[in-house]
């Protein structure tokens, strides 16, 4: 009987070792349509992700029947895509920056031409994940060794627009928390 739940407990340790990985890493999409200039879908557009975070530094897909694409598993950094298409002119898409478990909807309309010539689009990044429904908020190093208030997760998280900190000790923000009375005003006398 003690074997056998010793060889439980091992299978569950080897389990959760195997899957928490995936689950504990946020890992960004990059999506969106391909169609050409007078708005019809483009199937077999070699849409591709290069950034210096990936391990194998490009990360290409083929659009669907639809037009569609998506680029999973994506690590946070810097991306520029590029779609290519024969007969087509190249599009590039670059400063795309991801981070967490953001999906970047990224359309590209491809114009017929030579196969020598690339648009280049830059300055434009997503605002809006218009994939997921939760918001996540990341805040990287520059931020935190910048702003002068502690280190600890639950302060980190008052930064944050909307996150309060009920049940756990109160900020005071500029004076926002009275503790009293206000001053310059007096507390009505019992007897009158």
């Amino acid at each position: 009987m003690r074997a056998l739940a010793k060889l439980t407990g091992l299978a569950f340790w080897i389990l959760l070792l195997t899957f928490l990985p995936a689950t504990v890493y946020a890992q960004a999409t990059i999506a969106g349509v391909v169609k050409d200039s007078s708005g019809a879908v483009l199937p077999g557009v070699t849409v591709e992700a290069a950034s210096p975070a990936l391990i194998e530094k490009v990360r290409s897909v083929v659009s669907d029947g639809t037009g569609q694409y998506q680029i999973v598993n994506l690590v946070p950094g810097t991306y520029t895509v590029t779609f290519t298409l024969p007969g087509f002119n190249a599009v590039k898409r670059e400063g795309i920056v991801l981070s967490g478990s953001f999906t970047a909807k990224i359309d590209a309309d491809l114009r017929v031409g030579a196969l020598e010539e690339t648009i280049t689009v830059s300055g434009e990044t997503p605002l809006v994940d218009v994939q997921n429904t939760k918001r996540e908020r990341v805040i990287d190093r520059e931020i935190i060794d910048n702003i002068p208030t502690s280190r600890t997760a639950y302060d980190m998280a008052s930064l944050i627009p909307g996150v309060s900190r009920s049940g756990l000790t109160n900020q005071d923000v500029g004076g926002s928390s009275s503790s009293g009375s206000p001053i310059g005003r007096l507390a009505p006398s019992a007897s009158r």
